[in-house]
């Protein structure tokens, strides 16, 4: 037996009345934590619900958050964390691609009406049979069940979480991630970053991103740490935080570095802040040298990159503590992980040239769910390709020099043309679309759309952004849209994207 739970179980048994969990002035031990996803587990096999099955779950970073994720592992079943920025439509499409029985959804906030548009992609889905929305009321739904469960008798090999990715095309793809994938992760976590006595976590990065979960959540509870929970990055907030709860690892995409570094000292004890903090973790889009070199002048904390994707877990790579951290570099493999530079047609590339990454190792993903045909795309002898070129130094580490073909980063998180393409192309006024990032001074790309009208349309520029807005998740529709007679073509009639950035 192996499930992902047990790194909640342990320090629950280890450490039962240690803050696990921070949030305002709510504080919530481990043994409370353990208890509730119990509960949770309870209220699944009450209703059915068991190994073999999917779980979704679209929340921020509240408690709840964990305790149903870990819930759900201890029943058996697979949880599918949602985007919490997905419209109706998406979250229709990911609960029936998922095949998820059950849907725990946070009601959302001032705008994020994650309830309504929950509501509506659930009531568009009949195999999805449950609804449980987490709120104040939530806690009369666990009342009736024990705080007692003995965790269901997973394997290793079984699927324990389902990460939403378009890969480099096409509609969103759930990347099956076994309980051993997973645990290796966090565990080789330990391995990379080290583990405090009792390290204090500020966990601002969404959990329902791979990021957040294996670095933070699941690596942070198998070392018995305690999880500050930030639902929304914001500066002040996050420094009144690190400074208040003596915060010892943090974990960023490069914007959060950027607004903490721009962020009024005055308010803070910075001295302070920098004594209590150990680790500075980024990821998620490359690391400009300027932030890391402001954030190690203020803070007193070399910055440490790595590299990952959803398909594996995520951890690749990463700038080990210990050995030279070189600026710009996505580091060396972490622990149980190979990497290597292909071409097309999966052969190895003459050293000092540019390849695709590949990967292989504990970290890497046993497919995509329902997809034989793009699992046999990527996954060749247990070596994934990642569709990002990189190089490798004569010190072994990786550098990325150019993203996967055509894909946007936009603070972090990855949007694929393609599926806004399509989306835009429904839109009765639109004949043709180009979607590309374009350099942006916080976000590091923003979304562009290169647009042809219909002959005779009047549609406006703000128009069309705010029917986007509408239709997509908020991370990823067009800011920026610019009305073309022509977009650049090859010969064979694709569209040149390149001569659009």
């Amino acid at each position: 037996m192996l499930n992902l739970a047990m790194l909640l179980e342990e320090s629950a048994a280890t450490h039962p009345g240690r803050d696990a969990l921070v949030a305002g002035d709510a504080r919530i031990t481990y043994q409370e934590v353990n208890a509730a996803a119990n509960q949770v587990a309870n209220l699944l096999r009450a209703n059915g619900i068991g190994r073999g099955d999917t779980v979704a779950l679209a929340s921020v970073n509240v408690p709840l958050f964990p305790i149903v994720y870990y819930g759900v592992l201890k029943a058996g079943a697979a949880v599918v964390p949602f985007n919490v920025l997905l419209k109706s439509r998406e979250i229709a499409y990911h609960l029936r691609d998922s095949g998820a029985k059950a849907f725990f959804c946070f009601p959302g906030g001032p705008g994020l009406p994650l309830e309504e548009e929950g509501r509506a992609g659930f009531e568009e889905t009949p195999s999805c049979e449950l609804f449980f929305l987490l709120d104040d009321a939530f806690a009369s739904v666990l009342d009736g069940q024990s705080p007692v469960f003995e965790t269901a008798d997973t394997e290793a090999t079984d699927t324990a979480v389902v990460l939403y990715t378009s890969g480099t095309t096409g509609t969103p793809k759930g990347a099956e991630l076994t309980h051993a994938n997973m645990l290796l992760n966090a565990l080789t976590c330990h391995r990379v970053f080290g583990t405090g006595n009792h390290d204090v976590h500020l966990v601002t990065l969404p959990l329902f991103h791979s990021f957040g979960q294996s670095v933070q959540l699941n690596s942070g509870f198998g070392a018995g740490a305690t999880l500050v929970l930030l639902p929304r990055f914001d500066p002040q907030a996050a420094l009144t935080l690190m400074q208040r709860e003596r915060v010892t690892f943090f974990a960023g995409v490069p914007t959060m570095y950027w607004g903490l570094i721009k962020a009024d000292p005055a308010e803070h004890d910075l001295p302070a802040i920098a004594a209590n903090l150990r680790m500075a973790v980024s990821g998620g889009a490359a690391l400009p040298v300027e932030i890391l070199e402001q954030v190690h002048k203020i803070y007193g904390v070399q910055i440490r990159e790595g590299y990952g994707l959803s398909e594996t877990s995520p951890v690749a790579t990463f700038n080990h503590p210990g050995r030279v951290a070189k600026p710009g570099s996505i580091g060396q493999p972490v622990w149980g992980v190979e990497l290597k530079l292909i071409d097309k047609d999966w052969q190895d590339v003459p050293d000092g040239e540019a390849g695709e990454i590949a990967i292989r190792g504990h970290n890497v993903m046993k497919g995509y769910l329902g997809r034989p045909e793009a699992t046999e795309a990527v996954l060749r002898d247990g070596w994934f390709r990642t569709g990002d070129i990189g190089t490798r130094d004569e010190d072994g580490y990786y550098t990325i020099v150019d993203r996967a073909k055509d894909m946007i980063v936009r603070g972090g998180f990855n949007v694929y043309p393609r599926e806004l393409e399509e989306v835009i192309l429904t839109h009765p006024d639109v004949s043709l679309v180009a979607v590309v990032g374009v350099p942006h001074p916080s976000h590091g790309e923003e979304v562009k759309a290169f647009v042809i009208r219909n002959p005779g349309a009047t549609l406006t520029e703000a128009e069309l952004v705010a029917w986007c807005k509408n239709a997509m998740a908020g991370y990823k529709y067009p800011r920026l849209v610019e009305f073309r007679d022509e977009l650049p073509m090859t010969g064979t009639g694709k569209i040149l994207k390149r001569e659009l950035k």
